[in-house]
């Protein structure tokens, strides 16, 4: 494991961060599935792999979650988590959608859907194995994303653009 660089910082839900301006620090939104927990926590995998550099990741994998949360706006639980997310993925400069195999994620697909028009501000893995994979592609495509079939080529190309600042 490399040393944690000291302007490293990972920003998740409930927190109510004042957002400040980063300067030429990167921030970056980990959408992608989580599928009320029972997804693999690929986000605390990514946030090891990229803690020596200067960057801000907004993780919206909550600790606390729970999922007999009533998924409706009258619940402000519920609610709280899905303007949080909707606030940090229109804030954060990079977001990097992880589609894993085997994994429903329609909230994932419909955050893709909503950024798409962002194109170049977007990263997209999407390995064999993801149902929607096609669609996923087309869309890819179509708004000039970043595309990649692997996991290790996502934190590759991450690597790369927050060293590089984009």
């Amino acid at each position: 494991m490399s040393e944690r660089h000291p302007d490293f910082k990972v920003i998740k839900p409930p927190a109510e961060q004042p957002f400040i301006v980063y300067g030429s620090q990167p921030t970056v939104f980990l959408a992608g599935s989580i599928d009320n927990g029972a997804a693999a926590d690929w986000q605390a995998q990514i946030t090891d792999e990229l803690q020596d550099l200067s960057v801000t990741l907004f993780n919206p994998r909550r600790d606390d979650w729970d999922p007999t949360w009533e998924q409706d706006i009258a619940d402000p639980r519920f609610k709280g988590q899905v303007e949080w997310e909707m606030d940090h993925l229109n804030r954060a400069g990079l977001r990097v959608y992880y589609f894993a195999p085997g994994s429903r994620s329609p909230i994932t697909l419909l955050e893709l859907g909503l950024h798409a028009e962002r194109g170049r501000q977007n990263i997209v893995c999407c390995p064999y194995g993801f149902w929607r994979r096609g669609n996923v592609q087309v869309i890819c495509e179509h708004f000039d994303i970043p595309f990649h079939e692997t996991y290790e080529d996502l934190v590759s190309d991450l690597r790369y653009r927050i060293s590089t600042n984009w």
